[in-house]
């Protein structure tokens, strides 16, 4: 039955590099037979699954572990989560959360107000490595007021403070035993131990990590018992392995390219499904080093980008062209800036005026000695982001311009992009609960990819000051102004190329029921999901 609908990322602390298994006294692992497992292929290792870290661990995975105190619902509702209920001061300084009753930890542990504490205080010991979240440095203090509530004091009114609180990282709760000898998760932690649906139970490295159901799981419990991950980073194999039954799911955007999924989507054998806009693709520019430093050259290279071919004929359809920094339905999405057209005259117009002449005999414009070239990084396990890049280099090579790609290992290119060792690269919008407030944050802070983008331009100085002022508006006004402002500042400045609004989409045999997504692009839901006997 083929299916398809329109709808809206461990090392477990290893004494050995190659293999680690978290014992049965977590768990109840590895009962089901092979009608309670679902195994399913993934690009990269799963990682150390840090609650209060970033990579290499994988989101998708943390949040199958691991709970926040509250969570992000249908249409940007904060729902409870571990917080039963909270309370919020009128000058908007002091949030009480009243904690469910009875959760426990994968390890029998029970969650307490001062667990949460020590929790929050270890992220907000480790602050600047969290720098481009707002509500860790305005975090003031924490108190356990008694054994079920907790009261965070931030040092001034901040209106996405519940928002960041729902996110996969960094403050989402890990038990006491899975706390270092230290006390410091800045380095590591000793043992998974979260309350979330899932528990890991065993993990190799490199090649496959297993999750039991968390039969202490406060919540509705997944419909099955195990969940099987495969370390797969080529496409062409996991399509094989789907097709020799060794997988049961591909599920998300860029483990398939579109021509992949459709060849995939038109076998009888195979359901398949498309979510709906979940983020934006975007191309940044990087304003501080040359070529792209140069105005004209970051709007010749947005005439150069020809959205209409690259959504009918690379994305197959699948998605739709970005008519705006955010997709609809997202906060401040309806406010236009504008969008450059495709036009191939007017990029080489732009270009003669900054003095990258076309020069007889020569592959690409020159200006004097110089040749324009720019240099695109992109993680090399994504499939959608190496077919975007491809295109785009053979077209502007033919517009003059040398474009040198440069597919790296994930860490690589992380470790690159925020050294800002690049001219443009891939880099998608975050979707909810992260557009657009800590998308535009992040364009602030040193360091990150977006920072690159409007540190050079001439808008910079107003452009910073504007988003430190709404991420405080309190007044809905105030706050549409100062987005209306930053919006048009990274359109007139060229900062970043918005290409198509991102969906994902998934593959699965016909074993496999109640396959939905959510609206968040970093999860795979697989308590919804179960397996037919």
């Amino acid at each position: 039955m083929k299916k398809t609908a329109v709808f809206g990322t461990i090392i477990c602390f290893v004494l050995l590099l190659t293999a680690c298994t978290i014992g049965k006294a977590n768990t109840g692992e590895g009962t089901g037979d092979i009608n309670d497992t679902l195994t399913l292929s993934w690009p990269l290792d799963i990682g150390p699954i840090n609650p209060h870290l970033y990579d290499p661990s994988e989101m998708f995975a943390q949040a199958l572990v691991y709970d926040p105190l509250v969570s992000y619902g249908d249409n940007g509702k904060i729902q409870p989560a571990l917080a039963a209920k909270w309370q919020v001061s009128e000058d908007g300084r002091n949030y009480t959360f009243t904690l469910r009753e009875g959760v426990l930890y994968s390890d029998g542990t029970t969650l307490t107000a001062e667990n949460v504490k020590r929790n929050i205080e270890a992220v907000i010991k480790n602050k600047d490595r969290h720098s481009w979240l707002e509500a860790i440095s305005l975090i003031d203090k924490v108190e356990a007021i008694d054994p079920l509530r907790v009261r965070i004091a931030l040092k001034e009114a901040y209106y996405p403070f519940l928002q960041e609180l729902t996110l996969i990282r960094p403050l989402r709760m890990l038990g006491d035993s899975g706390f270092p000898a230290s006390g410091s998760t800045a380095e590591g932690i000793a043992a998974p131990i979260g309350t979330g649906p899932w528990i890991l139970t065993n993990y190799v490295q490199d090649s496959h990590a297993e999750f039991s159901r968390n039969d202490h799981y406060w919540g509705e419990k997944p419909k099955i018992k195990r969940v099987v991950i495969k370390f797969i980073s080529d496409s062409q194999t996991r399509i094989m392995a789907l097709e020799k039954g060794e997988i049961d799911l591909i599920f998300g955007s860029g483990q398939l390219a579109p021509v992949e999924y459709q060849t995939l989507q038109q076998q009888s054998n195979y359901q398949t499904m498309v979510s709906g806009p979940l983020s934006t693709r975007v191309l940044a520019i990087n304003s501080t080093v040359a070529p792209t430093n140069e105005k004209e050259v970051r709007l010749a290279l947005q005439h150069l980008v020809d959205r209409k071919t690259i959504v009918e004929h690379l994305l197959d359809g699948l998605e739709e062209e970005a008519e705006s920094l955010f997709s609809p339905g997202f906060p401040y999405s309806d406010i236009k800036a504008g969008q450059y057209p495709y036009n191939i005259g007017t990029a080489m117009q732009l270009l003669d005026q900054a003095g990258w002449k076309a020069v007889d005999g020569k592959p690409f414009r020159m200006k004097g000695a110089e040749t324009l070239q720019v240099t695109i990084p992109y993680r090399s396990t994504d499939a959608i982001h190496k077919a975007l890049l491809e295109y785009l280099q053979s077209a502007w090579r033919e517009a003059g311009i040398d474009v040198k790609l440069q597919p790296d290992e994930p860490l690589v290119y992380t470790q690159k992009v925020k050294a800002g060792k690049f001219n443009l690269t891939m880099n998608d919008t975050w979707g909810v609960p992260y557009d657009p407030h800590m998308y535009i944050r992040t364009m602030t802070g040193e360091n990150q990819l977006g920072y690159y983008a409007q540190k050079g331009t001439a808008d910079s100085e107003t452009f910073t000051e504007n988003v430190e002022k709404v991420i405080r508006a309190t007044e809905e006004v105030e706050r549409r102004a100062l987005y209306e402002s930053i919006l048009q500042s990274i359109h007139d400045e060229s900062m970043l190329i918005p290409i198509s609004y991102r969906t994902n989409y998934l593959v699965a045999n016909e074993r496999v029921n109640g396959l939905q997504f959510t609206p968040h692009q970093y999860e795979v839901p697989l308590s919804l999901y179960e397996m037919k006997e």
